[in-house]
């Protein structure tokens, strides 16, 4: 097991993030303070409709190219870095042949949703599924996209019959092929997306296993998020590696303790809302419940909500209504007093609470480019006020919210958000949240994690406009969900 010791004034600790846009490698201090820093940006391909793709050698690359940068900038200070961490992006899968390392697959991104028609046709108890591995049925997590990879791609069927397959987590490929042990392992944060994890016993679930036509031999070993994974080579550098995480699970530490009364918001790619339901799981009705931390044999869990669309949404946008630089110039239209028109937002499927996969994304009303991309930014905001409606069916009522994530640097999100759920906003200036959560967690949770400069409140004003267009949106989403079915 990692080292429990506490940290010297001289240690200091590598997070490396590997999102959907970038990969970045941070260093921080045992006191949160931000020391040095990489970054490359990685690149998403869409070949066709519901197939988003990353190049695994690319994205390998683009996290040692990270790495590099920060240890350079930090100069000879790099041999106090004392231990690493990773977090990526769950549900992300990839299939690679155990003896050479080589790929067999590209990166299949959570947003992709290739095997949806194939898994509407597998007889599944949502309820079972949702108990035992505190997700619903959805093309987005690993398990259907695992099958088609066997029935797809011929290099994937020989490597099984030879005995060589590897195939996880894309965390579980990286650790692979950076670490020097090559260690076939698979944290429980990214374990859990592939759906054929038992959120109870903390391992692969023989019977969805069996459900899917798949053999748990096959598949990585089970192991904590704070474990001895290896040895990450960088430079003259050994450093160990000791703890994987996903992405939205280590944003939630990024300033200490997960607090019960907070709302944690992070929005990128896609947008999540989670709360804190302690350490045995909890089940809400129509939300997910993930583990983001299990250390020292006691697991943390959270109620979450998802919303697919969030960045991804508005990169949509630009591709299909061919609106430019949108994002450079949302601040300034979110800024305008005008009305934007009604978006309800399926991109890349309807996640919580409603889990409707092929939700028609479509615009109430004609509006100029401005009032779309409002409209977009708005449809995020609704969507996680429901999630977060749904939660306050099984949970008190937080009392404030803490929101991270790119999206988040824009203040007419932040202010919709709090006026709409009437509570207050907290946006830290550090707003990019899972790398500086990683390296809390690296650093055995100090009790003095201050932040380096205090961030912005948001407090709720009246909005009535707002209110009503949420109202609308709603019934509007009702009544095309009812036209689906």
């Amino acid at each position: 097991m990692p080292s429990t010791r506490l940290a010297t004034r001289h240690d200091l600790f590598l997070a490396i993030d590997q999102g959907g846009h970038s990969s970045r490698a941070l260093i921080y201090d045992g006191h949160g303070q931000l020391r040095a820093g990489g970054h490359q940006a990685v690149t998403t391909r869409t070949p066709q409709p519901d197939w988003v793709e990353q190049d695994p050698e690319e994205v390998l690359e683009s996290v040692r190219a990270a790495v590099d940068a920060a240890i350079a900038e930090l100069g000879s200070e790099a041999r106090h870095i004392v231990a690493a961490g990773m977090a990526t992006q769950r549900s992300s899968l990839v299939c690679w042949d155990r003896e050479t390392g080589e790929a067999l697959t590209p990166i299949i991104s959570w947003q992709d949703r290739r095997a949806a028609h194939w898994l509407e046709q597998l007889p599944i108890d949502s309820e079972i599924v949702h108990r035992t591995t505190g997700l619903f049925v959805t093309a987005h997590y690993g398990a259907s996209k695992f099958r088609w990879c066997l029935d797809n791609v011929p290099a994937v069927r020989d490597a099984l019959d030879a005995n060589r397959l590897a195939l996880g987590p894309m965390a579980s490929f990286l650790v692979y092929r950076l670490l020097a042990e090559n260690p076939y392992v698979a944290d429980p944060a990214n374990a859990s997306r592939t759906q054929l994890w038992n959120i109870r016993t903390q391992d692969w679930d023989v019977g969805l296993m069996q459900l899917f036509g798949l053999k748990k031999e096959i598949f990585p070993e089970c192991v904590p998020t704070a474990y001895e994974f290896g040895t990450l080579e960088a430079g003259d550098y050994r450093i160990p590696l000791t703890l994987v995480n996903g992405d939205q699970s280590a944003a939630l530490f990024a300033f200490g303790e997960i607090q019960a009364e907070t709302a944690y918001i992070n929005i990128g790619t896609g947008a999540f809302v989670s709360r804190p339901s302690g350490h045995y799981p909890g089940f809400a009705r129509r939300l997910l419940t993930s583990v983001v931390l299990q250390r020292d044999s006691e697991s943390t869990y959270v109620t979450e909500g998802t919303v697919n669309g969030a960045a991804s949404a508005l990169d949509w946008l630009e591709q299909e209504h061919d609106i430019k630089d949108i994002h450079k110039k949302l601040p300034e239209w979110l800024a305008r007093d005008d009305a934007p028109v009604i978006f309800l937002n399926g991109v890349a499927g309807l996640g919580a609470p409603y889990w409707v996969p092929d939700f028609p994304s479509q615009f109430i009303g004609d509006g100029e480019d401005w009032q779309k991309a409002v409209a977009v930014v708005e449809s995020v905001v609704f969507l996680l006020r429901v999630n977060m409606e749904e939660m306050q069916k099984s949970a008190s009522p937080p009392l404030q919210i803490q929101v991270t994530g790119g999206l988040s640097a824009l203040d007419g999100l932040c202010q919709r958000l709090a006026d709409l759920s009437r509570m207050p906003v907290y946006r830290p200036v550090e707003h990019e949240a899972t790398a500086r959560g990683t390296a809390y967690l690296l650093a055995n949770s100090p009790q003095d994690w201050p932040e380096t400069e205090i961030g912005s409140w948001f407090k709720p004003q009246d909005n009535a406009s707002l209110h009503r267009r949420y109202s609308d949106w709603q019934k509007a989403m009702l009544a095309t969900m009812r036209k689906a079915d």
